[in-house]
């Protein structure tokens, strides 16, 4: 593969990632800038403020998306160029991309983007996220739903995204025919204020409550949104009324979300709210063997994963972030993993 085809895959797993607003804002404009070093990837941004945005969010995550699949690379270098030769860059890029276009606008006929990373058999279960798990699998199965609307609710980075996805999957292989809608619900707000400064409302409506499963994540975003918050009432009851599969994410409980009017955290409520409690430590523990797998060339002693597991508690993502950086610092170093390297 080489680094053209490599950038392509990156820029999809950045856009399934990142979200929608965020990749267009600050992800979209980054091109990537030829080079006759194998080790070095360089990427272009049409401004210095968008480079330093980038170098100090994403600069390890680029480096281990491209490491995945270009084992050689040592250094992603992220660039400020002139703009018209990044809009040059850009263009070229699209029309080299053209087998392969950008996801559109969700319709209710097409798939949701679903990250492929996260499916049933790739969470890790114990007792802190089992009933959120069973449950998720349940309303994934054909027939008619179980456990609808499914609330998911837990501090941030504990794996309601991954269960999402993973529900969105299964459903989706189950019945190939449906339709499915994934979307955070900052990106529902947006949506629906243009929609409504379009004047087109009905087609916003149609498209999302026309879908046989719609999953909202991220529902704490609407607080205080009091228009939004009616349309997404409505759509909630539309739902429920229909029977449908509905499920929604949030870093709370129904009732203990502040700024959602009560009869929409009551219409929540009504269903199943499953909470996911921070990981123990056996959990983290097999976290962190799992993410291992999927890290090839890659070697930490198990001494090692047992100080990243008992120091990072907080979360999943956090959690996985560390192993992600020590290896990238290791290998770029040329150092051996070790619980001094670690602790350095």
């Amino acid at each position: 593969m080489d680094q053209a085809k490599a950038w392509t895959r990156v820029r999809g797993n950045l856009r399934l990632s990142a979200g929608q607003r965020l990749f267009d804002q600050w992800l979209k404009p980054m091109t990537l800038i030829d080079t006759d070093d194998s080790s070095t990837v360089r990427l272009g941004l049409p401004s210095a403020f968008m480079t330093n945005w980038v170098k100090g969010h994403y600069a390890d995550r680029l480096l281990m998306e491209f490491r995945a699949l270009l084992p050689d690379v040592r250094t992603v270098s992220i660039e400020t160029v002139d703009a018209r030769a990044s809009r040059e860059l850009a263009a070229e890029a699209v029309e080299d991309a053209a087998p392969v276009a950008a996801p559109a606008p969700v319709a209710t006929s097409e798939r949701p983007r679903l990250d492929s990373r996260f499916t049933f058999d790739r969470f890790v279960t114990d007792t802190s996220n089992r009933v959120a798990y069973n449950a998720a699998k349940a309303l994934a199965e054909p027939g008619k739903p179980r456990f609808s609307p499914l609330y998911l609710h837990s501090n941030t980075g504990q794996g309601k995204t991954h269960l999402m996805h993973a529900i969105g999957h299964a459903f989706l292989d189950a019945c190939p025919d449906a339709s499915a809608i994934y979307m955070p619900a900052e990106r529902f707000m947006f949506e629906f204020v243009r929609a409504v400064r379009e004047k087109d409302t009905f087609s916003f409506k149609a498209r999302l409550r026309g879908v046989d499963l719609l999953m909202i994540d991220d529902l704490q975003f609407i607080a205080g949104k009091e228009s939004t918050q009616e349309e997404f009432f409505h759509t909630v009851d539309e739902f429920m009324r229909e029977g449908k599969r509905l499920v929604i994410a949030a870093d709370r409980s129904p009732l203990a979300l502040e700024g959602i009017e009560a009869r929409l955290a009551s219409r929540l409520g009504s269903g199943l709210a499953a909470d996911i409690k921070p990981a123990e430590l056996g959990l983290r523990r097999t976290i962190l063997d799992r993410k291992l797998e999927d890290m090839p060339g890659a070697s930490v002693p198990s001494d090692v994963l047992d100080l990243l597991a008992a120091r990072i508690s907080s979360s999943i993502r956090e959690l996985e972030g560390a192993l992600n950086r020590l290896v990238a610092y290791a290998q770029l170093n040329g150092e051996t993993v070790t619980i001094a390297f670690a602790e350095s």
